[in-house]
C-alpha cells in the first residue's frame, strides 16, 4: 500500500503529507486565520502550536503506528488543505474519523466531498476500515453540505463533544459503513446514487444543538 501515490478526481487529489508540505501548509493555516478560526481544534489547557514541522512529524509517527493517515488536499496540483484520519481503531471496532480543512479561496469547487470520498474509499478498502465518521458542528453548514452530497447517514447529537475555538461545543455524528457503499463512496457520488436525505438532522436535534 502506497499512500504517496495520489489519488484523484478531476482536478482533486490527495496524497500522503510530506515534511516539506510545512511551509506552504503554516503559510495557508496562518493567512487563513479568519476563515478557519471557528472550526478549528483548540486545547482547553492552553494555546495551540502552528509549527507545521512539529505537527507533520507528530502526524507521521501516528500513521506509522497505524493511529491515523495525514493527507495533503491539492488541487491543479496546488495544496488547497489537509484532511486527516485519525483515532483508527482496528479488531472489532475496524473504525476511524476524518476531519479536514480547506483555504478560503479553494472553497466551492468541490475539492472536500471529492476529497473526504477518496480517502473514505481508502481506508474501507486499503485500510480495511469498517466504519467512517465525521462529527460536525451545527453552524458549520459547509460541512453539512459534504456529508449531504455523500449520503453519509446521521447517527446522532454529541454534547459539548470537541473544544472547538475556545469552548466544548455540541457536534452532529454522521457515518458510513462499508456495506454501504460496496461501489465506493466516489462511484457512488458522481453516479447520483447517494441517498437524499441520509443526513437529515431530526428537528429534535437541530433544536436542542
Amino acid at each position: 500500500m502506497d499512500l504517496t501515490t495520489p489519488r484523484r478526481h478531476g482536478p482533486t487529489s490527495i496524497r500522503l503529507v510530506r515534511a516539506r508540505d510545512a511551509r506552504v501548509l503554516q503559510q495557508e493555516l496562518l493567512s487563513n486565520r479568519s476563515w478557519l478560526r471557528p472550526w478549528e481544534a483548540t486545547n482547553p489547557d492552553g494555546a495551540v502550536s502552528f509549527d507545521m514541522r512539529v505537527g507533520i512529524r507528530r502526524l507521521l509517527q501516528q500513521y506509522r503506528d497505524g493511529a491515523g493517515v495525514p493527507f495533503v488536499m491539492e488541487y491543479d496540483g496546488e495544496v488547497a488543505g489537509q484532511l486527516n484520519v485519525w483515532g483508527i481503531a482496528r479488531g472489532s471496532l475496524a473504525s476511524a474519523t476524518i476531519g479536514y480543512w480547506v483555504s478560503e479561496r479553494f472553497a466551492g469547487r468541490g475539492i472536500t466531498p471529492a476529497s473526504v470520498a477518496l480517502a473514505t474509499d481508502v481506508c474501507f478498502t486499503e485500510l480495511r476500515i469498517h466504519r467512517m465518521e465525521i462529527c460536525i458542528r451545527p453552524e458549520n453548514q459547509a460541512s453539512l453540505r459534504v456529508v449531504e452530497k455523500l449520503g453519509f447517514r446521521y447517527e446522532g447529537l454529541r454534547r459539548r463533544y470537541i473544544h472547538i475555538n475556545g469552548d466544548w461545543r455540541d457536534h452532529y455524528a454522521f457515518a458510513l459503513v462499508r456495506e454501504d457503499v460496496p461501489e465506493g463512496v466516489l462511484q457512488r457520488w458522481v453516479s447520483g446514487r447517494a441517498p437524499l436525505d441520509a443526513a437529515t438532522v431530526p428537528p429534535a436535534d437541530r433544536l436542542h444543538a
